[in-house]
């Protein structure tokens, strides 16, 4: 009985690190990072990823703008009701991979941010494809006029999103 215990434990744990592997983002390094595809992989992720705070359509949680008792802002709208659209690709993608706290200064010690860092566990590749997901929700939004879509496009050319790794 004990001979099967144990050969019962070890297959569970091959099979648990196959299931592992099979989801790992390294499957996915070459993500689509625009177009059609781009925006379904990016929803994907981003339903797996980041709707849990942003909200599944990245409405953000309510009183995003008001300070949490520890000093941290809500999740803000990624749906182009919030400010996300005023950051570059180039910034953007820093924050996801690098979380929040790279935004946290001594030039302003009040700001804090709850954003997790999210490069050990999404490629360059689908944290590119997020976003493009996330700048999918914005449709054709303006802010005093102005498209924030043409506004940040605008902010990414000074800034775009860091280079993938070549291909030979």
């Amino acid at each position: 009985m004990k001979r099967w215990a144990a050969g019962g434990a070890v297959l569970l744990l091959l099979l648990a690190a196959a299931l592992l592997a099979a989801c790992s983002s390294s499957d996915r390094a070459d993500a689509p990072t625009s177009g059609a595809q781009a925006v379904a992989t990016g929803a994907e992720l981003f339903a797996a990823n980041c709707a849990v705070c942003h909200g599944v359509g990245g409405e953000g949680q309510p009183n995003w703008h008001i300070r949490k008792p520890d000093g941290t802002l809500p999740a803000p709208p990624l749906n182009g009701d919030g400010h996300t659209w005023h950051h570059s690709d180039g910034l953007l993608y820093t924050i996801v991979s690098q979380g929040g706290k790279i935004l946290e200064s001594p030039d302003d010690p009040t700001f804090k941010s709850g954003m997790p860092a999210f490069g050990d566990r999404l490629s360059r590749d689908e944290i590119v494809a997020v976003l493009t997901y996330a700048k999918s929700l914005w449709g054709d939004k303006t802010k005093r006029g102005v498209s924030i879509s043409e506004s940040q496009a605008a902010l990414s050319e000074r800034e775009p999103f860091p280079p993938g790794p070549s291909r030979n």
